[in-house]
């Protein structure tokens, strides 16, 4: 980073009262990449461990957890995400709740799970009029939103996890007033973790790229998203910078263009309207996009699928374990489905409780823990 942008982003934390440099307790947990490899602490995750002859040594087994700093600023949206119990929305409960959750994912196995400062869709798909973002119009940090953010990454921390942090998320992304806010919000989120030492983070700049919904700023679009993968990057302390990507829409390949730029490919497994995302498509997917000409050794992480089949013998989580690519688990509503509440539908029960869960997190458990 510059001096003079430096001094900016210092000022501009000051002046929020945020804490841009702030004396912090030791961090437990720093993350690395070794090759195609996740290392915590120096060791490869799950070292030395196969799984049905599969090495998945250095993998991250991940879940969509987006909702853990999550509220409605619109007064008109806000009631509907209320508690059955209490009638009310209360966003410090949710996080408190998120929180207590987190030792019992780590027990299953469950080391990186899926952030973002302007979430992702309550429902599932889609956006109705909700205001769910971490940033004032101008890019400036709101207090509240990285207050309860900072609870989450310090548990994080002390459990040895690795939060997937994503700055901007389609639909909430024309909150922010320009692209000149865009980078400021980057610049803030970045200076803000760095000066509470957090070494545990991989940071995604946006939720699906590819997506033709990010209209509003060209930071945020497919062509414009390698300048600030590389902004992010070159921003560090102490030697320390984090490692950067950005996802795309289901069942899409990556450009060569974002692929040369990032220390981590993310893909989802979703399904678009034209490819329904197979597990011999999930293979197909990792197999190609190592094949991209600007392609370098890097981990290559599914960070959000909501295909399940966790009974039977191949499905997406076994295909991307068996190519030594990450996989995340995006549990979600839909309006036929008989489960409760998945973790992205507002108000969220964080527990491993519904028989979805069950299912993901004893896979989960079986390929990398017993």
């Amino acid at each position: 980073m510059s001096f003079f942008r430096h001094v900016i982003v210092t000022m501009s934390l000051g002046v929020l009262g945020l804490g841009a440099e702030r004396a912090t307790a030791p961090r437990h947990t720093t993350l690395a990449i070794a090759g195609d490899s996740f290392l915590i602490n120096g060791e490869p995750t799950f070292k030395g461990r196969t799984w049905h002859g599969h090495n998945v040594e250095g993998l991250l087994p991940n879940s969509r957890m987006v909702q853990g700093t999550f509220d409605d600023l619109n007064p008109d949206t806000r009631a509907q995400w209320a508690y059955p119990d209490t009638k009310t929305w209360d966003p410090a409960r949710n996080t408190a709740e998120f929180v207590a959750a987190l030792s019992s994912w780590r027990d299953h196995g469950l080391l990186g799970f899926t952030l973002n400062l302007q979430g992702g869709s309550p429902l599932g798909y889609g956006n109705k009029g909700w205001v769910n973002t971490a940033f004032h119009e101008d890019g400036t940090l709101r207090p509240d939103y990285f207050s309860r953010l900072e609870r989450i990454l310090d548990r994080a921390d002390e459990l040895g996890m690795v939060p997937i942090l994503g700055l901007f998320y389609f639909g909430q992304d024309k909150s922010l007033r320009d692209d000149a806010a865009v980078l400021q919000a980057t610049d803030l989120t970045i200076a803000w973790l760095m000066a509470r030492g957090y070494r545990n983070l991989i940071i995604e700049i946006c939720n699906e790229t590819t997506a033709k919904n990010y209209q509003t700023h060209p930071l945020l679009q497919i062509t414009g998203v390698p300048a600030l993968i590389r902004r992010v990057q070159e921003i560090s302390r102490d030697g320390i910078r984090y490692p950067v990507g950005v996802s795309l829409s289901g069942g899409e390949l990556p450009t060569p263009e974002i692929v040369a730029v990032s220390d981590v490919i993310l893909l989802h497994g979703n399904n678009r309207r034209d490819v329904t995302t197979t597990p011999a498509r999930i293979r197909e997917l990792v197999a190609q996009t190592r094949a991209l000409p600007t392609w370098h050794a890097m981990p290559v992480v599914f960070n959000e699928d909501d295909h399940y089949d966790f009974d039977q013998p191949d499905n997406n989580y076994v295909a991307a374990t068996e190519s030594r690519a990450s996989w995340g688990y995006f549990d979600f509503r839909r309006q036929d489905d008989s489960f409760e509440n998945g973790f992205q539908s507002v108000p969220v029960d964080w527990t491993i409780s519904a028989p979805r869960k069950k299912a993901f997190f004893d896979l989960t458990k079986d390929i990398f823990v017993r």
